[in-house]
């Protein structure tokens, strides 16, 4: 079957009855040209009946520029927080009228050049290259040169900009939810923190800082895999043998789900016996009973923060410094006050 012609800007100006080189400006959005208001409403008239769409291809060609940018991730696209991620970068896309080409390699190098390449060939305006986990990376050769920004990840190359949570915030967050409740001692974090993890290496370092300013520290730390086996594992043990924690600081979810199971086998009751705070605010945290408090990782901000960022950028002057974006705590109902040491019975006489 043989497509239906499409209008072009000829027939609109026919049909108006102006200049092609009018009616391009009129559609165009200029203003600064001496058109009269008659004829810019016989241009319009004329575009909206004749259901006249520019031709983005021929305009790109001309001007260089494509309106559109791309998302390119390891495993992102996957992962369950990427709806928000992703949506956060399509809303500052949309508002800034360019189309967003989302795409993923898995982690394998040669995917990801050959989608490089392929976007390249596209005529891009700019990458937002994206990591699954806060990590150090290598900026791919193909896109030196390209105006780019970094999203959950930082660049062994100087001069690219990146968008990251602030895991040292809401380190500091998550120990004063504690701190608030009247906590001081008896805070154990749950977790392994290995220096070349980012998320715990900031997220030690924000609990520790929150807990000197307050005169206090952690009394311990709990090692396990981040994963709800692991933790359940450790705290089950660390119950068995250690003394009982007034308070435990999780760090992600997942982990908090391991310890709630250890803590309700053991009969300690959240958050009366202990009280529980986490990290990334998952849907894990509302389904959890007692609802778990969390600092949620700001999914859509980020997203939203790297589109803007990209587009805001000056090629001229690219931006250095790296825009850590705030993680909200969404509180619930597992954290309390300390609990009061049981009184001693006192001894009647007759």
């Amino acid at each position: 079957m043989q497509r239906p012609r499409r209008p072009t800007l000829r027939d609109v100006a026919k049909r108006a009855e102006v200049s092609p080189t009018t009616a391009s400006f009129v559609l165009t959005g200029r203003d600064d040209m001496r058109i009269s208001e008659e004829a810019r409403h016989r241009v319009l008239r004329a575009a909206a009946e004749l259901s006249y769409r520019p031709n983005l291809t021929a305009r790109s060609l001309r001007t260089k520029i494509t309106r559109t940018i791309a998302l390119v991730s390891d495993t992102i696209a996957t992962e369950h927080y990427a709806g928000g991620l992703i949506h956060g970068s399509l809303a500052a896309a949309v508002k800034h009228q360019h189309l967003l080409f989302v795409s993923e390699s898995e982690g394998d190098p040669d995917v990801e050049a050959r989608l490089i390449e392929d976007l390249l060939g596209r005529q891009v305006d700019g990458f937002v290259y994206a990591s699954m986990y806060t990590r150090q990376v290598k900026v791919p050769r193909a896109l030196k040169g390209h105006p780019l920004v970094l999203l959950n990840c930082t660049a062994r190359d100087a001069g690219v900009p990146a968008v990251l949570p602030d895991e040292t915030g809401a380190g500091r967050t998550a120990a004063r939810a504690l701190l608030d409740r009247g906590h001081r001692n008896g805070i154990y974090v749950v977790g392994e923190m290995p220096a070349d993890v980012f998320a715990a290496r900031e997220r030690r370092a924000g609990i520790q800082e929150a807990l000197s300013a307050a005169g206090t520290g952690l009394a311990g730390v709990v090692d396990c895999v981040w994963w709800p086996e692991g933790a359940y594992d450790a705290v089950s043990r660390f119950l068995r043998s250690g003394p009982r924690p007034a308070a435990l600081i999780c760090l992600n979810d997942r982990v908090a789900f391991g310890a709630y199971q250890a803590l309700s086998e053991a009969g300690i009751a959240i958050p009366d016996d202990v009280s529980v705070v986490s990290f990334d605010d998952s849907d894990l945290a509302s389904w959890l009973r007692p609802q778990l408090t969390s600092v949620a990782l700001p999914h859509h901000e980020l997203g939203r923060r790297a589109v803007e960022l990209l587009l805001a950028g000056d090629p001229a002057q690219p931006a250095t410094e790296i825009e850590r974006v705030p993680m909200p705590l969404r509180e619930r109902l597992s954290v309390g006050p300390p609990r009061k040491p049981a009184r001693a019975p006192v001894e009647r006489t007759a």
